[in-house]
């Protein structure tokens, strides 16, 4: 059987308030800030932010929905930890950094031959960055963290799943997925060639209470798979139906790339996403990604009452490796301010 899923896309977490997340993925994360969008879903606007590496690559992109109004609960059945690369030697650098930050950390911890270090979104979310010397993708740069130290994208994640069996056999029968390795309660599953944007690690916990599926304030929302286009969204949607796992999506369009979602027998939300015609640049510069809100055609014309609903915030003004040029006209809630640059307000 042919599986049109080739790595990851991006990885969707509900944040808390929306400047406490910009902070964090671009001050600590070093990401860069390539879209200010909203949440499509809904009766109320909440930003949808998007961050990535240096060329905006699917595979690089994280999102957040700051979503303060409820709150979640982290348990099994959830993205337990999003992973980054970071360039070999350079765990060393990001212990200095997250302390620097006050953010808390586990220490340099080892998995499948892997060094990494764990660390905490002031949401409550969890993230790692690991060695791998082989992702020589390219990473965004700040004034804190330098490109031979950046983030390069998405290694994989880490799932919590109660029970293994019926989740490994989702990524392996329906996603094209193989079993590459177990070590005590994990157990790496890869697609492709393997490696970086190309891994899920499934952790298992027995005892651990089911975390809850709603948007949620401190809680992971999906994991999105690449694929090519509308057609292999089509196809991928075939091979769930033939293999009775009937709890997917129609196709969405979410502007910048088109979707089908389907909750995995662990209670993963699993998202199968091709980037649309255009990409994340197809309504802003790509030198400009980030600058102001951008809403999709259908929502233009409840511009105010949507911005209105939404906190302003400030984005950075960064000084990476594709330049950004000057300030955007302000159109939405946001300004850009030239001051705000690694760490300082």
């Amino acid at each position: 059987m042919e599986y049109p899923a080739t790595g990851l896309h991006h990885v969707t977490a509900c944040a808390g308030a929306a400047q406490p997340d910009i902070d964090f993925f671009t001050q600590v994360v070093g990401q860069r800030m390539i879209k200010q969008t909203i949440l499509f879903d809904g009766r109320y606007a909440h930003y949808h932010l998007y961050y990535s590496n240096a060329k905006a690559e699917p595979g690089s992109v994280m999102t957040t929905f700051p979503y303060s109004r409820v709150k979640g609960r982290k348990g099994s059945g959830q993205i337990q930890a999003t992973i980054y690369t970071v360039p070999a030697g350079s765990l060393s650098f990001w212990l200095d950094h997250l302390k620097r930050h006050k953010i808390e950390n586990k220490g340099i911890q080892e998995r499948f031959g892997q060094k990494f270090i764990r660390f905490m979104h002031p949401s409550g979310l969890e993230f790692e960055v690991l060695e791998d010397s082989s992702d020589k993708r390219v990473g965004w740069h700040t004034p804190e963290v330098s490109k031979d130290v950046s983030v390069r994208g998405f290694f994989g994640t880490v799932l919590s799943v109660r029970e293994t069996s019926e989740t490994e056999r989702f990524f392996v029968d329906a996603l094209g997925f193989r079993k590459t390795g177990s070590e005590g309660a994990y157990t790496r599953l890869e697609v492709a060639s393997g490696g970086a944007t190309k891994t899920i690690i499934l952790h298992h916990e027995p005892e651990k209470p089911q975390g809850s599926w709603i948007f949620g304030e401190g809680t992971p929302h999906h994991v999105a798979l690449n694929v090519p286009d509308d057609d292999a969204l089509a196809h991928q949607k075939g091979i769930y139906d033939e293999l009775g796992y009937t709890d997917c999506s129609e196709i969405k369009d979410r502007n910048y790339f088109h979707s089908i979602y389907c909750r995995c027998p662990g209670g993963i939300l699993v998202e199968c996403a091709a980037t649309a015609d255009g990409g994340f640049a197809r309504d802003e510069p790509f030198d400009r990604l980030g600058s102001s809100l951008l809403l999709p055609p259908w929502f233009e014309s409840r511009r105010a009452e949507i911005v209105a609903m939404l906190e302003p915030i400030r984005v950075p003004e960064y000084n990476g490796p594709v330049a950004v040029g000057t300030a955007a006209p302000g159109v939405g809630p946001s300004r850009r301010d030239a001051t705000f640059v690694g760490g300082d307000k």
